[in-house]
């Protein structure tokens, strides 16, 4: 079988539908191993299951492999599932024992295999540079307000700003306002000012920060979105064109024949 026949059967619709499938009944079955009770009635069928899937995955590779030759890894998502799919290879004894639970990122193929998630995870991978800054922004609140908490509230309350680590973990724990009224609250019993301390720190870490986050993912959403359609619009555009000029290429050849004929029926009446 040619490669083109190889890479139009693996990139049909209904084997990417089946490999989804497989996909999400495998992860069900990798679920299912974590319960003593169902591993004691069906585990060795459940190891079977999990054997045969494995083995359609590593088939769908190698005539991935096959029809796209070297040029496979050239794609990011090709190299992730060819990574997923080989880690699953690797032996699960002894000491890469823990190997054994990473079979469930083969769910994570799941990203890939739908377009809706693999335009979510592009967008983000899309957005990382300016992503990268905001984490240097909140790093930076972070560690001013720990310092000042440190300084402020370390001796009387040790236990949430006694050292540097432990001021930026209760920071932490108060951006994602979890328990934070409990220790501002507590800190305001000593330090009634410290209101404005906690409050400053929300705005800036939880509200703030998170609201610029969201918007920068956002807007790459919306770019990578039209960058897709216009993509699709210059495809389209371009088959058009090809069309069109098959079409005139039509055209000449008709009228060719039909001047032809028109000079054999004149020589033909003369």
């Amino acid at each position: 079988m040619s490669r083109d026949k190889v890479k139009q059967f693996v990139e049909k619709n209904s084997i990417q539908n089946f490999i989804i499938a497989l996909i999400i009944f495998n992860s069900i079955t990798i679920g299912m191993e974590t319960s003593s009770a169902i591993m004691n009635s069906f585990g060795n069928t459940l190891l079977l299951i999990d054997k045969i899937i494995l083995t359609i995955f590593v088939v769908e590779i190698l005539l991935k492999l096959y029809a796209y030759g070297f040029s496979f890894f050239k794609g990011g998502w090709n190299v992730f599932d060819f990574t997923i799919v080989a880690i699953a290879l690797l032996p699960a004894s002894g000491v890469l024992a823990v190997l054994r639970s990473l079979r469930i990122f083969r769910s994570l193929r799941l990203i890939k295999n739908v377009p809706k998630l693999r335009f979510i995870v592009e967008s983000l991978f899309h957005s990382l540079p300016s992503l990268v800054w905001i984490f240097v922004l909140l790093a930076l609140v972070f560690y001013v307000f720990s310092v000042i908490g440190t300084k402020l509230f370390g001796a009387d309350y040790p236990q949430w700003f006694g050292t540097l680590a432990t001021s930026m973990f209760s920071l932490f724990q108060i951006m994602t306002l979890e328990g934070w009224a409990e220790i501002s609250r507590a800190v305001m019993d000593k330090y009634p000012l410290a209101n404005i301390y906690f409050i400053l720190f929300i705005l800036l870490a939880s509200y703030t920060t998170l609201n610029i986050f969201i918007a920068i993912v956002v807007n790459t959403m919306a770019e990578v979105q039209q960058k897709t359609s216009k993509e699709g619009i210059e495809k389209i555009e371009d088959i058009i064109q090809d069309e069109n000029e098959e079409l005139r290429e039509d055209i000449r050849m008709l009228k060719d024949q039909i001047i032809k004929m028109e000079e054999k029926l004149t020589k033909r009446l003369t």
